[in-house]
């Protein structure tokens, strides 16, 4: 397993080296298409870091024009033999896939750690939803099916369920493994092939799970990586042989990639930010309210695009919701995201680090209190000292106007409001642009039906929060986004319905 010692523990996988210093050192280039790795641009090189220790993880080569036409070549190439395979056929690579990652989970969630920051414990859980996800799509590989409508004279008319062709995925840096599985197992079931580009900020997982499909049995092609910004993504919305794309990030960086595959009339799928919102009434279960505001606000160190990071309290528990909340948030283990205690790891880079702390300054000046945290950590390893790291904070005495409450901080804040009707607390729940998701947590079981009914989100929870099984769709509402992961109603979104009319007899022609 990875550890910042100056021996090497064991074997580390092929693209990894240990430097004697203990820090990591990726190796190997990071782009893949037609079913090897490639180098990209040679003079168009950034710098990656390790967000644990702030040292150079990798340089990134950079895909331009004529590698990204390499790799939407090669996905075009491999489509036309995926799609004409049956379903079957598909599900038997796809499971393949699936074995192959459950097998080597602790080196890709090692890596994980390595690349985003979070905490091992968490990194294995996204490897295995990542498995589950193509374990998932790989049974309904077999279901595509049409319908037959039956029309007059022995006539009739059926439908066809078609794949779209290549697809294009574009990855948030927050979930880089998870993220390329949930976009590429119904694309890849639906018979479509793939072109992710990761987040230039974490490039290092994608590529293992493209050479995965291809150590599986997938034609040469079917998944590729290319990596670089904002123009390798603007290269991939115009290209004119992409179908599709599935994009995973902010709302300004969505309306973008909208208005880009608007020129070619392409469908998108969009999972943009969210600013949810989490309403604890007086009658919850306060143990259960608590893990469930922590879950909404800590994972992944905040960076949780569905994060429920409004949290309003009714006004007779808020007193006791905020002790408890706060001695739990003091608590949480910060540090070294390889170690199994460690419950917050770090944040991805320092210019976000920065952005973050900055949010909080900012809600101090607006009248918020910081209840605990909201500072720079400095972990006692001294390794990790030039990590980007900070401790989890809970902001009371909130309003709605405050810019912690109205904007996306993605980062460990809490933001605490007070609310005293359900009537009240709803109109303010809704007042946001975005919808990603919602929560609430009550005992009374018709006000819980009641308040999901009226919120305006995609995902809502129930006594729960941040739990997104691979059978359940996933997807907001507003300015969050359009169309949904995961779940059977995906299907719908990589593929596109042709209908087909059977005449029996003699055309009635009016001329």
């Amino acid at each position: 397993m990875l550890r910042r010692l100056a021996a090497v523990p064991r074997s580390l996988p092929p693209a990894v080296r240990s430097l004697s210093s203990g820090s990591v050192r990726i190796t190997e280039p990071l782009n893949f298409w037609a079913g090897k790795r490639r180098e990209g641009q040679k003079n168009n090189k950034e710098n990656v870091y390790e967000p644990s220790t702030g040292l150079v993880l990798c340089q990134l080569e950079q895909c331009g024009a004529a590698e990204v036409d390499e790799a939407v070549r090669a996905a075009k190439s491999a489509f036309g033999h995926w799609s004409k395979m049956s379903g079957m056929e598909r599900a038997r690579i796809m499971i393949e896939a699936a074995h192959m990652i459950e097998s080597r989970r602790e080196e890709i969630a090692e890596l994980e750690v390595v690349n985003n920051g979070k905490s091992i414990t968490e990194a294995r859980l996204d490897v295995d939803s990542a498995r589950l996800c193509i374990e998932y799509y790989a049974g309904l590989a077999s279901t595509m099916a049409g319908q037959h409508v039956q029309l007059p004279g022995g006539s009739f008319a059926y439908t066809r369920r078609e794949p779209l062709g290549v697809c294009v995925g574009i990855g948030a840096w927050n979930y880089p493994f998870q993220i390329v599985a949930w976009k590429s197992a119904p694309a890849l079931a639906c018979g479509n092939s793939m072109v992710f580009k990761p987040s230039p900020m974490t490039p290092v997982t994608a590529v293992m799970l493209a050479e995965i499909f291809t150590q599986a049995g997938a034609p040469e092609g079917l998944v590729n990586v290319v990596q670089g910004g904002q123009e390798t993504g603007s290269l991939l919305c115009h290209h004119p042989d992409v179908a599709k794309v599935s994009f995973t990030g902010s709302v300004a960086t969505g309306q973008k990639i909208m208005e880009m595959a608007s020129k070619g009339v392409k469908p998108v799928t969009l999972e943009l930010g969210g600013k949810s919102p989490l309403l604890i009434f007086q009658d919850s279960d306060l143990e259960n309210a608590v893990k469930g505001a922590l879950m909404a606000n800590f994972l992944s160190q905040g960076q949780v695009c569905s994060n429920g990071t409004r949290v309003f309290v009714q006004k007779d528990i808020l007193p006791e919701f905020v002790r408890e909340v706060v001695t739990r948030t003091k608590a949480i283990e910060i540090g070294d995201p390889l170690l199994e205690s460690t419950r917050m790891g770090a944040l991805v880079s320092r210019p976000h680090l920065n952005k973050v702390l900055a949010f909080v300054e900012q809600a101090k000046q607006e009248g918020a209190t910081v209840l605990c945290g909201g500072e720079p950590y400095v972990p006692s390893d001294p390794k990790l000292r030039g990590g980007y790291y900070m401790t989890p904070c809970v902001l009371g005495d909130c309003r709605d106007e405050m810019t912690c409450v109205k904007e996306e901080i993605f980062g460990p804040v809490m933001s605490v409001l007070s609310f005293e009707t359900e009537e009240e607390v709803l109109h303010r729940a809704n007042n946001t642009t975005m919808g990603l998701a919602a929560g609430v947590f009550t005992r009374d079981v018709r006000r819980a039906h009641r308040v999901v009914e009226q919120l305006k989100a995609g995902s809502c929870f129930i006594n729960n929060y941040n739990i997104t099984p691979v059978e359940v769709p996933f997807g907001g509402f507003k300015m969050s986004g359009i169309g949904r992961e995961n779940g059977q109603v995906t299907i719908e979104f990589y593929s596109q319905l042709k209908t087909v009319f059977v005449e029996m007899g003699d055309v009635d022609s009016l001329f």
